[in-house]
């Protein structure tokens, strides 16, 4: 699996004896696995003693859904911290404006395994707009004013763009009754092996009239699935270690290593 990945990454650039030195495998022996895998269909030869990914690898790649991946591991995963949390835990990602709920664990919520809700008013849909390229973000913000769910939904893109900015600053996101009158949730990105954000996974409570609810206390298990989740379906996982100050009002984090630079486990 070592020289398949070399093979793979380096992408057509070295030759097989390069390879091998930096693999610490003889120049024979490499050879000898280069001529199985392109009998298997899984490199294809591009002169010189290079290779490059072939046609049953590309298929192979084609066929991979990182939100399937993701969401199988969730359903195993998930019931527990749950139940550890004493939160509903769910797993979503971004299709489009909308925020597709793939994993739902524990409680009951008015939310269902592959309902879309709007992004902007959730904690999950929050972060995973938070994270995508400017340009991108530019034009979902262009859409706005959005609409007003509850008394605390953000509808203007200014506030809202601010909110996005804080929430790759700090970490994490929070919906304090933006999507829903007595419901509040917070949620934290998964990144995947390059660090990119690829979904999100969000603990949710209900609180009564006139109650708060202590969000960030849920953060350090959060992060412990979301540690969890990454490792198994990457192989690493991002460390965004941050420090929490707690005020009369809300929470400011300061982080000490920004998520998208945090070494791996």
């Amino acid at each position: 699996m070592d020289l398949l990945e070399a093979v793979l990454v380096d992408g057509g650039r070295s030759r097989a004896s390069s390879l091998a030195g930096g693999l610490n495998v003889p120049v024979a022996t490499m050879h000898r696995h280069l001529a199985a895998l392109r009998d298997a269909g899984l490199l294809t030869p591009v002169g010189g003693g290079r290779h490059v990914a072939g046609p049953r690898m590309l298929a192979f790649a084609g066929r991979i859904s990182v939100p399937e991946v993701l969401s199988g591991i969730g359903r195993q995963l998930l019931p527990d911290f749950a139940r550890r949390l004493d939160c509903v835990v769910q797993l979503g990602t971004l299709d489009g404006d909308m925020v597709t709920y793939r994993v739902k664990a524990g409680g009951d919520l008015f939310t269902k395994v592959g309902m879309q809700l709007e992004a902007y008013c959730s904690a999950i849909g929050k972060v995973l707009l938070a994270h995508l390229p400017d340009g991108e973000q530019a034009r979902y913000l262009e859409a706005g004013p959005f609409v007003q769910l509850t008394a605390h939904t953000i509808t203007e893109p200014r506030a809202l763009a601010k909110e996005f900015a804080a929430v790759r600053r700090l970490g994490f996101a929070c919906d304090r009754e933006e999507i829903s009158e007595g419901l509040a949730c917070i949620a934290v990105p998964l990144r995947d092996a390059n660090g990119m954000v690829v979904a999100a996974i969000s603990a949710s409570r209900s609180i009564g009239p006139g109650h708060s609810v202590d969000l960030e206390a849920a953060l350090p298990l959060l992060e412990e699935a979301r540690g969890v989740l990454e490792q198994r379906a990457f192989g690493r996982s991002f460390n965004g270690r941050f420090i929490i100050l707690r005020y009369s009002r809300g929470v400011q984090a300061l982080d000490v290593v920004p998520p998208a630079t945090a070494s791996s486990n």
